[in-house]
């Protein structure tokens, strides 16, 4: 029940901002979503990807939406033409999101930092628009978000756990790896 598991998310994250996902591929239909999403709470961000599974393209719905004060996270948001169109249809001064798959884009090669670096820059004279950094992949990911002036970033369990690592000693680093090493060795038992 996926209102039922919204309510429980909002309880947990209080006023903070959240953010749930239309699942129609229909745009009349992802509208008839988003506004019932919208009204679960002030604080809650409606994902409207930046076009569905046919390659139509929802700007018109996302600008429809903003007018009509829904928050809007455009979510699947991989290149600078998407960006573009992204900050061009979030019209109203309500509060909006733009989420640019960085992770993924860096998948293929290409540095995200400038995928972000545009977002961030094209969209400071917007009110209330913020810029995520969507599918982070290393915590190094965190810095250059941050360096970037990025005002978010999307972190799985995993990366959280390695934030302790961050200006971790390189040195006691090295040692402890090399200690690592020689103890999965003797615990395999391999002689030569």
């Amino acid at each position: 029940n996926y209102q039922k598991f919204a309510a429980e998310a909002i309880a947990i994250v209080g006023k903070k901002p959240i953010s749930f996902e239309v699942f129609s591929d229909d745009l009349k239909e992802m509208y008839d979503q988003a506004i019932k999403i919208a009204s679960w709470g002030k604080n809650v961000y409606v994902k409207i990807p930046i076009s569905n599974t046919q390659s139509e393209s929802t700007l018109q719905l996302i600008s429809r939406l903003t007018n009509e004060g829904v928050r809007v996270n455009v979510t699947a948001v991989f290149t600078i033409e998407q960006i573009s169109q992204a900050a061009e249809a979030l019209v109203s001064t309500m509060g909006s999101n733009i989420s640019v798959f960085a992770g993924r884009i860096a998948d293929t090669g290409r540095d995200p930092a400038f995928y972000i670096s545009h977002a961030v820059s094209i969209t400071k004279n917007l009110n209330n628009c913020e810029i995520i950094w969507a599918s982070p992949r290393e915590v190094l990911n965190v810095s250059q978000a941050n360096n970037l002036g990025c005002h978010a970033i999307t972190m799985t369990p995993a990366l959280i756990e390695k934030l302790r690592y961050v200006d971790k000693d390189l040195q006691l680093f090295s040692l402890e790896t090399v200690k690592m090493f020689y103890q999965d060795g003797k615990s395999a038992g391999f002689v030569i």
